[in-house]
């Protein structure tokens, strides 16, 4: 009898022509909202395996709607929405990707610096109004980017992508990390390594590429927000929780910074009302990764993880290995 396999929204439809192959599949035709958690307990209970993706809360209830639920199989590097532990606990194996989204996270969260830096949405807006006010008028002047100074919070993969682009753009990088790069990649990359109190001193604009944990919740709130300039911006493409949402709204409304790019939230897909108003904050729906190459890429690295749990082989990336021990 041929598996059954859930997925919560459309994927690259190469991947699903490969996954039909060896199963039946039922997908979710709505991919302009997060599958609401009653809808997605009921997928979960009609099938043998979940193809989740990074929005898809997976927790204690939807592991329990299958008693026989046989994978999870997440589009996601880190499983932060998953009860990994439960699974485990319940034998199904939690799949997932390798970290093959750095470069398409450095491009989301380089341009959303040069989108809240220089004006641009607000740009778009008024040329889509019926307004232009002049090639030299002062209506739009924004923030150059040039020579400026970036503080990247995190110098690992994306910072370090980060890195290069704000090179190409003659930035002087400063990063902060509990782990200090090798001299010869800090000298490669022109970054000069500090502590973050000194980051937010000095930088015009700070970008957070951490991941996320107990020391990282709310890295960002309102004591560090006082310590940046105020002419300075924040750049979010980690994780929502990294950032004091409503600690942002208020250093925004006092004028504590001058503006804000997100692509993550701390409450995903509610966002701090607040932030919805303001013309200096550019708010991207967690597009990180959205690239149709890369997506693509992304769903056949499942579906590889999925054809190995159906044939009985232990799949390439799994979160917790443990389940198959007495198994296989």
């Amino acid at each position: 009898m041929r598996p059954r396999v859930f997925v919560t929204q459309p994927i690259a439809e190469s991947a699903l022509v490969r996954l039909r192959e060896f199963a039946d599949v039922e997908v979710n035709p709505d991919s302009s909202r997060i599958l609401a958690k009653p809808k997605l307990i009921q997928g979960v209970s009609r099938n043998d395996i979940l193809l989740s993706l990074l929005h898809d809360t997976v927790d204690r209830d939807v592991l329990a709607a299958n008693p026989n639920l046989k994978a999870v199989a997440s589009m996601t590097i880190t499983p932060d929405r998953i009860d990994v532990a439960e699974a485990t606990a319940r034998k199904i194996p939690v799949t997932n990707i390798p970290a093959v989204v750095t470069d398409a996270t450095a491009d989301i969260a380089f341009g959303l610096l040069l989108a809240v830096a220089r004006r641009i949405v607000e740009g778009d807006k008024l040329v889509r109004a019926g307004a232009f006010p002049g090639s030299q008028s002062n209506h739009l002047a924004g923030t150059g980017v040039t020579g400026k100074t970036i503080g990247l919070v995190g110098g690992g993969r994306i910072g370090q992508a980060m890195a290069r682009r704000a090179a190409g753009f003659g930035m002087r990088i400063l990063y902060a990390d509990p782990r200090r790069m090798p001299e010869a990649e800090e000298q490669r990359l022109g970054a000069t390594y500090t502590d973050l109190e000194r980051l937010l001193g000095e930088s015009d604009f700070v970008s957070l590429h951490v991941g996320m944990n107990n020391e990282t919740h709310h890295l960002m709130s309102t004591r560090q927000f006082a310590l940046m300039k105020r002419t300075a911006y924040i750049i979010n493409t980690s994780r929502g929780p990294v950032i004091d949402e409503a600690a942002l709204a208020r250093a925004l409304e006092e004028g504590r910074i001058a503006g804000a790019g997100l692509d993550v939230f701390e409450n995903e897909p509610k966002i701090q009302p607040a932030l919805l108003r303001m013309e200096n904050v550019v708010l991207t729906p967690h597009l990180g990764s959205a690239v149709f190459e890369l997506r693509e890429s992304m769903a056949h690295i499942v579906v590889d993880n999925i054809h190995a749990i159906v044939e009985g082989r232990r799949p390439p990336n799994c979160i917790n290995m443990e389940v198959f021990a007495s198994a296989m």
